[in-house]
């Protein structure tokens, strides 16, 4: 299915950022929003755009790094 927009993406990023997430994913419709966002948010978050949920699961799911 497609990823939708959604609203509150400053809040949501800080709160990733402060939580330790490194990666976060967000709808492609919220690419004109990121130039809104914290220049310490921007440095240190990875930012993957969507724009369908077959995205999401492609970039969050990897094989497992062998010890």
């Amino acid at each position: 299915g497609n990823v939708l927009a959604i609203g509150g993406l400053r809040e949501k990023t800080i709160a990733a950022l402060r939580s330790g997430i490194k990666t976060v994913l967000i709808p492609d419709e919220n690419r004109k929003n990121v130039d809104d966002l914290a220049k310490e948010v921007k440095e240190n978050l990875k930012i993957i755009y969507i724009k369908s949920v077959d995205e999401a699961i492609t970039s969050t799911l990897v094989a497992p790094v062998k010890a």
